[in-house]
């Protein structure tokens, strides 16, 4: 009997979320607010991890909302509400990013050679005296394009066919970016000893 209780919660749970995304469809704004006060948090972590600036990062997620509550007849629940609005909010978070660059290096794409997946594991490997902050710091320095796709693949989770439609790249272009950035990266984090990296 508990069991039954225990899953008729979970599906009422999901059930209330379609329900007010069903809603926002209609244009009711008391669920425009619900679901914006649901989310609004967890997105603004995600454009703060971005571009840093908590203005920006607002501006960001507002955006993001407007698009979302326009677009939402095309989300279609094949992922959940949150994943989908996390790639907005990422998708504006580079946008805002490239316009103040105005404009990114292509790499030319006859250059890049596939990286083998196997190798990922020990490229990872920092000193142990590396500290986090010290690792965050290092990849903001990084140029663009591999940061981009470092931010995407290790801190939100993204795979590379995920990181190639978001950034408009190819696979290879994601795998070769992130191989390099992970190169440039351990550079950044060899300790310095009398002054010098060793």
């Amino acid at each position: 009997m508990i069991y039954l209780v225990r899953n008729q919660t979970k599906i009422d749970l999901k059930t209330l979320q379609i329900d007010i995304i069903e809603q926002c469809k209609q244009n009711n704004r008391a669920a425009q607010l619900k679901l914006y006060n649901q989310y609004c948090d967890g997105m603004y972590a995600v454009a703060m991890r971005f571009v840093k600036d908590s203005m920006e990062a607002e501006d960001i997620v507002q955006e993001a909302f407007i698009k979302a509550f326009a677009k939402l007849n095309q989300y279609k629940a094949e992922v959940t509400f949150g994943a989908w609005l996390k790639r907005i909010v990422i998708n504006k978070s580079i946008d805002c990013l490239k316009s103040k660059k105005q404009h990114l290096q292509e790499l030319e794409e006859v250059h890049l050679k596939v990286v083998d997946d196997d190798d990922y594991q020990h490229e990872w490997l920092v000193e142990d005296t590396v500290k986090l902050d010290e690792i965050k710091l290092a990849i903001q320095k990084l140029p663009d394009k591999y940061r981009y796709v470092i931010m995407l693949y290790l801190v939100e989770g993204y795979d590379h066919q995920e990181i190639s439609e978001i950034l408009n790249i190819s696979e290879v272009a994601s795998r070769t970016q992130l191989s390099r950035g992970k190169s440039k990266l351990k550079e950044q984090l060899i300790p310095l000893k009398n002054g010098t990296r060793y």
